[in-house]
């Protein structure tokens, strides 16, 4: 593709839904891999709610639903008892559309991503590897060997780097990618099994020097076994663990009979973060920018966040819609996110590995006994819900993000408001642009100068069911093409609207603006 304005390395989940949501937008992309063929492991399995809500702006989420797996609960242990459990359904309702844990392996995923591309008309461009880049003249100059050993030569607008922990797009820049590696080896084993413990639902295993957790995917029994290399084990060269050397163990915390092993591997657990996410033209997403411990199931949904963010941004500057200066807000949005990730997953991590006495007490006494009575309150609950799904995630410090109308910020995720008849107020962010949210009744003067400047005005009847939202009545809400707030402004001046847009260089859509949207 002669005429891509994206060169992507690295074809994983971020590389695949940051081509996917370019493709959409309109922009021509190449993507390369270096590896001959997709991933068979399933490594990765939790999807959460906000990615959820980023694929159905491309009509993606409900095969994603459908094909997964649905968690109803996470269980935790402690001392060979059940001690607490977290029901899903209930963590989110009225939060998000997707109030739900699901699981669906990493490598199905990426055949699904893979397969929507090809729909496209887009591939992944296999065996090819970066072997380096350059600026020059307002664009980029890749080198790129091909699986026969020559060397392409690609120009290119843009270069993001997609391509994991040893980044060849991050070495060729030269950014630091501080951080370290905990002592503890892990294992990760997908196996088949049966017992009281394989429900469908999630199992997580304190004890006083082991950590075990448990994940449910399809089909019936299958399951995904995350957990510390202990003992004679652990002082044990990784490539010659076997699972004969976990598999006791493992009897021994859970009633689990393993019937079979389908995969077992070793691996260190790293955290880290990147100095910076961007250089110039090029960008770092995913693991390529922050890696962290896999507690909570952040990893890969905190790398399609980053593509996303990027991607309608990219979309903006190509299509001559907003100025490049649109692009300095990639780095402060997503590196913050990531660094309080590291931290937080870094205390988790610790807590559950560690070997002292206080630790122990904690995890076995404490903890399980705690979450068994907080999580019985509704505010821990939506609490819950809304960290680990990442529907907190907020960027009201960016220099995108102004005002504040009721409880929602300039930089807040849009508050998701069912509005009855299978529809809410997300159904518009399926153009994948911005536009104008009122709930209630809109000015005269905001609907002219949403019609004067093309952004799409989505009027909504004010009901009972926005009020717990946070949302204002009559307020105006300028909702980025990502689903977060651009602008919340209580008063609903027109000047306030356009002063925003002039000062970030936000120009019309080529397609027009539609007349209001009544819902």
């Amino acid at each position: 593709m002669p005429n891509a304005r994206v060169l992507i390395v690295g074809a994983g989940p971020t590389g695949l839904v940051l081509a996917l949501w370019l493709t959409h937008l309109k922009i021509p992309v190449r993507l390369i891999d270096r590896a001959a063929e997709p991933g068979t492991t399933s490594r990765a399995l939790a999807v959460q709610a906000r990615t959820l809500e980023i694929y159905d702006q491309i009509h993606l989420a409900r095969t994603v639903v459908d094909r997964g797996h649905h968690v109803q609960a996470v269980n935790f242990w402690a001392a060979g008892k059940r001690r607490a459990s977290a029901i899903f359904g209930d963590l989110g309702a009225g939060l998000s559309p997707f109030s739900l844990l699901l699981t669906f392996p990493q490598d199905e995923h990426e055949g699904l991503l893979i397969d929507r591309l090809a729909e496209l008309g887009v591939a992944v461009e296999r065996g090819c590897e970066l072997a380096g880049f350059e600026e020059s003249g307002g664009s980029v100059r890749a080198h790129v060997k091909r699986p026969d050993g020559g060397i392409e030569m690609v120009e290119t607008a843009y270069i993001a780097g997609c391509d994991g922990a040893h980044s060849a797009v991050r070495t060729t820049l030269g950014i630091g990618f501080g951080g370290g590696t905990y002592a503890h080896l892990f294992y990760v084993a997908d196996v088949q099994a049966s017992g009281a413990a394989i429900d469908g639902n999630v199992h997580v295993a304190l004890d006083s020097s082991d950590f075990l957790a448990v994940f449910a995917r399809r089909p019936a029994g299958a399951v995904r076994l995350v957990g510390t290399v202990r003992g004679d084990a652990a002082r044990t060269s990784p490539a010659e663990i076997s699972w004969d050397d976990i598999g006791r163990r493992v009897l021994e915390w859970l009633p689990i009979q393993v019937e079979r092993v389908n995969w077992f591997s070793t691996y260190r657990v790293h955290h880290r973060v990147a100095e910076h996410f961007r250089r110039g033209r090029a960008f770092l997403l995913g693991d390529a920018a922050h890696v962290h411990s896999p507690v909570g199931g952040q990893g890969m949904n905190t790398g399609i966040g980053d593509a996303v963010n990027l991607a309608w941004k990219l979309a903006a500057v190509l299509h001559g819609r907003a100025p490049e200066s649109i692009l300095d807000s990639y780095e402060p949005e997503r590196i913050g996110f990531a660094r309080r990730l590291v931290e937080t997953t870094d205390r988790a991590f610790s807590i559950v590995t560690s070997p002292s006495w206080s630790a122990r007490f904690l995890r076995i006494e404490i903890f399980p006994r705690l979450l068994a009575l907080l999580i019985k309150t509704r505010a821990v609950r939506r609490f819950m819900f809304r960290t680990v799904s990442q529907t907190a995630v907020n960027y009201r410090g960016s220099p995108l993000s102004a005002g504040r109308a009721g409880a929602v910020h300039g930089g807040d995720r849009l508050p998701w408001v069912p509005l009855g008849g299978n529809t809410d107020n997300f159904a518009p962010l399926d153009s994948i642009d911005w536009q104008v949210h009122v709930y209630g009744e809109p000015r005269p003067q905001i609907e002219s100068l949403c019609r004067d400047r093309g952004v799409p005005l989505h009027a909504f009847a004010w009901c009972a069911e926005l009020a717990p939202s946070g949302l204002e009545r009559d307020a105006v809400y300028l909702v980025r093409p990502d689903g977060y707030i651009g602008l919340a402004d209580p008063t609903a001046e027109p000047a306030a609207l356009a002063a925003y847009l002039d000062a970030r260089g936000i120009k019309d859509s080529p397609r027009g603006a539609p007349p209001p949207r009544p819902s």
